[in-house]
């Protein structure tokens, strides 16, 4: 049987240089093969902008203030939803992972109403919420809520039953064990879950601003888009990636420095 030989083996590790690196040509590439083609002009910029229009635009914007302001929103909504499911979802979804009789109450409602799709229930908000900020605020809220709930109960029912008897033997008590034993040891986990969540959150909190709203990114995508401003869509999709990414990337430093035998 052959061996597999160089960087290519299954799960082989590579240096934290190299990773970085790649990932900077990776993008380099993109935008690289993305100005090619709009100077070819084989693309009408109508359709397909330059990288430094883009560009233009996003500092335009920066210095006129509507940016910060609008990105100023769009942070607000998606973390005030965030915390919100989160302060009820995982206490939910620990309970649910961790009593049967309770996921038999919980878990079901939730894998009914995760495949509902989000943005059909925002003419509903609008009614209920008004088009304020509790309507974006709740479309965050219902998009992360019930995968959250999930989620995090499968991050619980993953924790080792000979760990949680191991603790019942030292003489725990069952709120012991869970708050001693059963959450520590799902933390990790845990925290990657969250940082799933805040991925779907951004979706969610666009969808929410180009439907209802008069503030934010998401609206600002939906103005230019109605004045075929298509540089503008460019720079607020562009922008809400540079934000999900820093998002992601502070999860995963938090997650690096709480949790670093996770490693």
């Amino acid at each position: 049987m052959k061996k597999d030989r160089g960087d290519f083996r299954l799960r082989k590790d590579i240096s934290q240089k190299r990773y970085v690196i790649s990932a900077i040509v990776t993008f380099v590439v993109i935008f690289a093969a993305w100005t090619l083609l709009c100077l070819s002009g084989s693309v009408k910029e109508l359709f397909l902008p330059s990288p430094a229009k883009v560009v233009k635009d996003i500092v335009d914007s920066a210095m006129d203030g509507s940016l910060w302001v609008n990105m100023g929103y769009s942070i607000f909504r998606i973390t005030m939803g965030f915390i919100i499911s989160t302060l009820i979802g995982v206490p939910l979804g620990i309970l649910a992972g961790s009593f049967r009789p309770l996921e038999a109450v919980i878990a079901p409602i939730c894998e009914f109403i995760r495949y509902m799709p989000v943005p059909a229930f925002v003419p509903l908000v609008m009614v209920w919420c008004g088009i304020g900020e509790g309507a974006k605020i709740t479309i965050v809220f219902l998009g992360c809520f019930f995968q959250m709930v999930l989620m995090i109960a499968d991050d619980a029912r993953s924790v080792s039953d000979d760990l949680l008897s191991s603790s019942y033997t030292l003489g725990t008590t069952r709120w012991t064990t869970i708050t001693k034993v059963l959450i520590p040891a799902m933390a990790p986990k845990m925290m990657l879950t969250l940082r799933m969540m805040i991925g779907w959150g951004w979706t969610y909190l666009t969808v929410a601003e180009l439907v209802a709203s008069s503030s934010g990114l998401g609206y600002s995508i939906l103005k230019a888009q109605r004045f075929l401003h298509t540089e503008s869509i460019f720079s607020g999709i562009l922008v809400i990636g540079i934000l999900g990414l820093i998002t992601d990337r502070l999860f995963a430093f938090a997650i690096k420095k709480m949790f670093p035998w996770a490693e």
